[in-house]
Order: C-alpha cells, then structure tokens, then sequence
C-alpha cells in the first residue's frame, strides 16, 4: 500500500544505540489493511532499511506489500543461511539491526546457524519467519516446524504471533530486545493467517515488556573499588572483549588506557576497539594471541576485563588462568560475571558508561593514588611487555619453493586496500592470520564469526556489510574449505550491485584441521585433503572446482595468484574492479602453520611461539 493511501509519516532515524523515536500517526492511517501490509510498515517505522530473505509458501503474504513503494530493501538471496549471515555483517559493519526473512520449516530452520552465531556474538539480529496458519500450527503440516522451541537456546527472545493485531507491537519489542542491553538474536515468527488477516496499523504501538530492565549506569561503589586497584596495581591488563564496540566505546577506552599507561588487549571480537599500532595495545590474547598479550595476562596482578566473558580460547586452562590477578569484571549481562572466573569487583553496566565513571573515578582519586599520564607509573611491567613483544614478535616464514606465503598474502591484501576497508574472515588458519597481519585502527573494520566459528561466513556477512556500506571496500578473506560452503552468495552480490572483494587462501586442505593433524595426530591427514592430490605433491593436482570459472559463472571476475612476484599487481586490480565482485584464488602453500599456539586443554604458560619454540620469561614471575 502506497504512502499516500495510507497517509503513513516518513520513518524517522533510529538511534544508532537502538532506541526507538516516538512518531505521531496521522488519523487517516486508521485504514483497514493486512497482517502483512502492516508487518511492512512497522519495519519502516523502526527505521529498517535492507532484509536479506528468501520467499517462500509461509511468508509469501509478507513479500506482496513490498513491491508497494516499500521503503525497505530486499535482498534475494540464494539460501537462507547466507540471508542470516549477510543481516549480521551488515549489523556489524553499520550498528543498526540487521533483518533476514524466511518461510516456514525448512527456511527458518536454515537460519538456526546464523542466529547461533549472532547470539554468541552479540548480534543485534530480527529474523521474520512465516509459519503454517494458527489451525494447523501443532499438526505436523506441510513445512511446519517449531522454530521458536528449535532456537530458543540460540535466541535472546522470541515470539509466535498469531494476530494480525499484535505484527507492529512485536516488531517493535523485537528490535528493541534485539538491540538493547547486550545485543542479540530475536525471532519473530508470524502465523500465515496473521499475515493475511486485516488490522488497522497505529504506531507507536504499546509495547509491554515487564522483566526487561537491562541495567546500562553501573554502582558507583564498584566503580570506586575497580578505581582503588587499578591505582594500587603494579602489572594491570586492560582485557576489552567485543562489548566495547557494542557500546561504541572506543573513545573512552582510549582516554583510559592512555590516562593509566596500562596496557590493553583485544580479544578476537574486540579487534578494532584499541588501535593496532597504538603502542600500549599488545594484541590479541588466547590459543592464537601474541606472547606478549597471553603472558601479560597471566603475570597480571589486576585484569580489567571489559565487556569480554573469559571465553575457553582466551583463559586455556581455566584453573591455572591469571594465578596472580585480581579481577575487575565489567559487563552488560550479569550473567557473564563471575560464570567462569570470580570477579574481585563485579560491574553491571554499559561499557561507556562504565569507562566514563571509571575515568572520572580515577581523576579524583587522593594524589598520591591519582594515576600519571603515560606508561612511567609501570616502568618495571613495560620493561617485561617491551621485552616480551621484541622477543616474540608475529612472523611467518617464505616458503623454499617459491610458492606464496598465506601470511603474505593476507598482509598485502591488508597493506594494499583503500583507507576504511572492512574485512570480513572465514573461520581457520586465515581467519586468525586475517587477525595478525592486517591492521586494524578503527572500530567496524573487522567482521567475524568468533563464538561459534562458523565456516561459511565470510562471503555472506561481506555482502551484508557491502550493502550496508556501500561506499566502502569490502574484503572477504576465506579459506577454499569455508568457500565452498556458501560461495553461492556471490550471484546474490553481483546482481544486488555489491562488489566485494574474495581472497581465498587456498592451500588445497582444511587447513586449521590439518594443523591439528599435524602437531597432534602423527601427520595422519585423515578427509583434511580439498582436491585431487598427486602421490608425493600433496600441494599439486587438479582443483575442483576451478574457483576462477566458478566465479565467472557467478557474474564475477575470477583472478588466480600463484607468483609471489604477482602478488602486489593481482591485489592492485582486484581493488580497481568495483562494478561486480572480485574472487582471486590464492594459492599458497599447504604447510603453514598459525603461531603462536596454546594447545587446547592445556595452560596459557604453555604457549609456544612457534613450533618447538616456548618463550623464556626469565625471572618474570617475581
């Protein structure tokens, strides 16, 4: 229905935070109009501008009223899992909510990955899916399933609606939940019969959320103890998680890392919240982090862990994690503190918010406790980090066959994009070589599957981000294992207008799997082998499929890298190429391996720097 019919207002800008404007509904809007109709306006109201979906029987009703002036995108794509990979790219390059679409059984269920993902990720996520009409919601109907019980362990909320009356109420709690507090995935799932029903369309609606209070302002008392220790600790961490970009509190965290002189680590999902080249960020910490950073963890007497949850990759071993530390534990969700490591001072409470008072804390502090500008104030514990860093710095050999090294590769591909590019990674060996050797200076610039560590991921959520950033390169770096698993979202980026860019590193294996074999299973390379290998050249044979044909089907350029002497040129015309989407086969050699390393189940003491080689800290410990 068209807006002069409807005498619907224009969508006023939401809230990059997610909260919602209140706007004023002319009385004509008061006109009859379907469930679906309805459920189109209401996405128009709280400001949603793109859904990446796929029709089907179910939510059918819902695809009509979009060909009607709708001022909402859709984007068709060529699975289900690749709509909900692209909505979380595109939340997490822009901020705002990212919304996908799908029809009943298996359509939903095809998003059960994607919201997974979005929920150990912190997300902020809608999915909209059709289900069977109300009369047959229990029989085991045609395309029935029960996706409201099948991803309530992987959602923040969702609900089953089955009166056209309660779509715009329920799309407006939905976005709310889902972008609120600590952000997440939210299902709303919408009975055939609700669809097609009529209502009348009133926004704002009356939301009723009773029990929903997410708690942003922390206790000043705790801000005042986290105070008192970060003045009095010798060797502090600043541990930033992800939360600190959920809060868009990049800002703060710098004034406080640069007011104390502590250092900062950022976990994988806290990429891009501290500058990578700022000289007190030692970098990522955990099973592949730097020496430094893992180390300085574990020789902390004071961990400030901000908006982070002492995930099992971080802390290794989690009894024999920061023996020496006190911690000081801020997060949104309550239920993240103290779940695996007991907190010394919890706070509950919005990062921002939280480095707000804590600098204010801090400012006001008696003189003799009152922090110094600058690193003099841990002189001794930079000496160690200093020592540690020049040590143990990141590295990668050139392979002696004059193949490509993947390290280089994605360093190149890093060193050589247009300023603000954002990167999106697959999961594995590139994903964490992704995480090294690119630097990252800004918030948005790195898009990843962390919690679940979803193969598949990175081509979607590069699309996702494309269509959210239009003006911005995009780069997906991924694995030919990862690839393969949604490549088919590039007919979707090439007929959408989206020219990403595709590394794809290919070493012929399931390279991180084959690491694992490596080290941990005699060299026994059991299904990790991605193409037909000759007998004694397990890096030659012949690639199926032929990713550069493959890519040219899809309305793509296809580009092969072989030459290290090729290497800068093939970047170079990759970045130049932004009518269609790029995809250039890397072909790098199969043997490289991601250090440094903490092996699972096993200590962060144990790090090893490379292979065979375990760092000597010396008399570090006193």
């Amino acid at each position: 229905m068209t807006e002069q019919a409807t005498g619907a207002p224009k969508p006023q800008p939401r809230a990059r935070n997610g909260g919602q404007q209140q706007t004023s509904v002319p009385a004509q809007a008061a006109a009859r109009i379907t469930g679906a109709q309805s459920l189109i306006r209401a996405l128009e109201e709280v400001g949603a501008d793109t859904v990446f979906g796929l029709p089907g029987g179910a939510i059918l009703p819902a695809y009509d009223p979009m060909m009607d002036s709708s001022r909402v995108r859709h984007v068709l794509v060529r699975h289900e899992q690749g709509a909900g990979h692209a909505a979380t790219g595109y939340a997490q390059a822009t901020g705002k909510v990212g919304v996908c679409m799908a029809t009943s059984g298996p359509g939903a269920t095809n998003l059960v990955t994607p919201l997974a993902d979005a929920h150990m990720d912190s997300v902020p996520l809608v999915a909209i899916t059709g289900q069977v009409a109300s009369a047959l919601i229990g029989t085991d109907g045609f395309q029935e399933a029960d996706i409201c019980g099948i991803s309530m362990p992987v959602t923040k909320h969702n609900f089953l609606v089955r009166r056209a009356d309660d779509i715009p109420r329920t799309i407006a709690e939905a976005f709310h939940i889902a972008s609120t507090g600590r952000p997440g995935p939210v299902v709303v799932d919408i009975a055939k019969d609700a669809l097609q029903g009529q209502t009348t369309f009133q926004w704002p609606p009356a939301t009723d959320l009773p029990g929903y209070r997410p708690v942003t302002k922390p206790h000043g008392k705790q801000i005042r103890e986290a105070a008192k220790l970060l003045a009095e600790a010798s060797r502090p961490v600043l541990y930033v998680g992800g939360g600190v970009l959920k809060a868009g509190a990049t800002a703060e965290l710098k004034v406080l890392a640069e007011l104390t002189g502590a250092p900062v680590t950022t976990t994988l999902m806290g990429i891009g919240a501290f500058p990578d080249s700022h000289p007190q960020h030692l970098g990522m910490p955990g099973m592949h982090g730097t020496v430094a950073a893992v180390t300085a963890l574990q020789k902390a007497d004071l961990i400030i862990a901000l908006g982070a949850r002492f995930d099992d990759r971080v802390t290794g071993k989690l009894d024999s994690f920061a023996p020496y530390a006190k911690i000081v534990h801020a997060d949104i969700d309550p239920a993240e503190i103290g779940k695996n490591r007991v907190a010394d001072v919890p706070i509950v409470g919005d990062a921002r918010e939280v480095l707000a008072d804590l600098v204010v804390a801090l400012q006001g502090e008696t003189p003799e406790a009152r922090m110094t500008t600058g690193t003099d104030r841990y002189a001794d514990w930079w000496a160690l980090l200093n020592r540690w860093r020049e040590a143990y710095p990141l590295g990668y050999d050139i392979p002696e066959d004059g193949s490509l090294a993947p390290q280089q590769v994605i360093q190149r591909i890093g060193q050589l994009a247009p300023e603000g590019t954002i990167f999106a990674a697959g999961v594995g060996q590139h994903q964490m070589w992704a995480a090294h050797f690119i630097d990252y200076e800004k918030p948005a610039t790195w898009l990843n599957s962390g919690g679940l560590g979803t193969m598949g991921y990175a081509v979607p959520a590069a699309l996702g981000a494309q269509i959210g950033e239009p003006d911005r390169t995009v780069w997906a770096i991924d694995g030919d294992g990862c690839f393969q698993m949604t490549n088919q979202e590039l007919v979707t980026a090439a007929l959408n207008g989206a020219p990403i860019k595709v590394g794809i590193i290919n070493n012929g294996a399931l390279g991180m799997v084959r690491q694992w074999q490596t080290l941990f299973y005699n060299q026994r390379y059991s299904n990790t082998v991605l193409h037909n290998a000759e007998e004694g050249e397990p890096n030659k044979g012949t690639r199926v499929p032929d990713f550069v044909k493959l890519a040219e089907a899809m309305g793509c350029v296809g580009i092969r890298c072989e030459d290290p002497a090729q290497l800068d040129a093939v970047i170079e015309k990759a970045n130049s190429i932004n009518d269609r989407p790029v995809v250039v086969d890397f072909i790098v050699h199969e043997d490289a391996m991601v250090w440094p390393m903490v092996a699972a189940g096993t200590s962060n003491d144990e790090v090893m720097a490379a292979r065979g080689v375990r760092p000597d800290f010396g008399d570090s410990d006193d």
